[in-house]
């Protein structure tokens, strides 16, 4: 299993798949899955199949990673589409993030054909997870609302160690403008829009929300950008700002933007609300079944598609380590592939008993 893992891995690498442009890869995983008998499907550049034909009877564990990848660093000093074996590495664009839990995911779910199991188990690549674009998950999300087909659970493959991510931050952007009368520096009086902007950034330096999450405590508001100001003489009308917002699970991304337009007199505009937190608790069952298969739990510092998926219970374990994710001469341990597939299996497979014995 493990061999043909890389061996997938190494075409993967080979053809470039950058976030937009995974036509290449999204065609070598079609036809890969219909070789081996499953009835693939494909939306955009996401590729997908079920274990058996979708029952709906049964609640779905979605097996996801993703094929897209990050453009090369100008520091690789490697052809980063071009695969290299030097001892227990691999090296190349996406063999970490996140080619080797992609194919190692993808073994797992071709050496399950004949298991029986308690619920579907499906098999996803999506595309496009670099940027979160709305042709990778989103566009899955609503084409399982609009068939009935949501998933139940999600085991989401990014390099983690093969430890388990109780818990990710999600992530606003806030534009900011504060606007004010304006007037001349020399004179006494006038309103600065500048100032404004730096009274509200100074209480979101100091804001304190009303509620915080157990898991990833408080949330974390950053001013990042500033720009105001026409010429020296003249105070500003108008000032803009940008804040880096790192949400929790306390409160929902609408309601952290409402609380924050609440404390401030400047209009603060997301660029999207769609990078939600996620978390799962410590005693579900997919939990449980990760700890027994080896893995420990930690807290993630990085988004994923777990953060699209705020509908479904979803467990980060994959395969590498993040330290290496969007590095120059990327890379994965083969040691790494084959310990991680049977985890990987031996993960699964506990899940389903325990779904077995307690009738989820």
């Amino acid at each position: 299993m493990t061999s043909r893992a890389v061996e997938l891995l190494k075409r993967l690498i080979a053809t470039p798949s950058i976030s937009r442009q995974e036509d290449a890869t999204a065609r070598i995983l079609l036809e890969y899955l219909c070789a081996e008998g499953f009835d693939a499907q494909q939306l955009y550049n996401n590729v997908w199949a079920y274990l058996r034909p979708y029952d709906p009877s049964l609640p779905t564990l979605l097996l996801n990673s993703h094929h897209d990848t990050v453009k090369p660093s100008p520091a690789y000093t490697r052809r980063p589409h071009e695969p290299a074996v030097e001892g227990d590495r691999l090296y190349g664009l996406g063999s970490n993030d996140a080619g080797a839990s992609l194919t190692g995911l993808l073994h797992v779910f071709i050496s399950l054909k004949d298991t029986p199991l308690p619920f579907n188990l499906l098999f996803l690549a999506t595309a496009e997870e670099e940027v979160t674009g709305a042709g990778g998950m989103r566009a899955m999300v609503q084409h399982w609302a609009e068939t009935g087909t949501t998933p139940r659970w999600a085991i989401i493959g990014e390099p983690t160690g093969m430890n388990a991510a109780l818990a990710e931050r999600g992530l606003l952007v806030l534009d900011c403008t504060a606007t004010a009368a304006g007037g001349h520096a020399a004179r006494p009086g006038g309103e600065n829009a500048l100032y404004v902007a730096l009274d509200d950034i100074q209480t979101l330096r100091n804001l304190r929300f009303p509620k915080e999450s157990q898991l990833l405590g408080p949330i974390k508001v950053t001013a990042t950008q500033i720009s105001a100001g026409t010429q020296h003489n003249v105070l500003p009308t108008e000032c803009k700002f940008v804040v880096d917002v790192r949400t929790t699970d306390a409160l929902s991304n609408e309601e952290t933007v409402d609380f924050i337009r609440g404390a401030i007199r400047s209009q603060a505009e997301p660029r999207s609300t769609h990078i939600r937190a996620s978390a799962i608790a410590a005693d579900h069952p997919l939990v449980r079944a990760a700890v027994a298969s080896g893995a420990s739990t930690f807290v993630s510092p990085t988004t994923s598609d777990q953060s699209v998926l705020p509908m479904v219970d979803t467990l980060k374990i994959g395969i590498g380590l993040s330290e290496r994710s969007h590095t120059p001469d990327e890379f994965v341990c083969l040691s790494e592939i084959d310990r991680g597939i049977k985890q990987y299996l031996k993960l699964i497979t506990t899940f389903a008993n325990e779904t077995l014995e307690q009738g989820f």
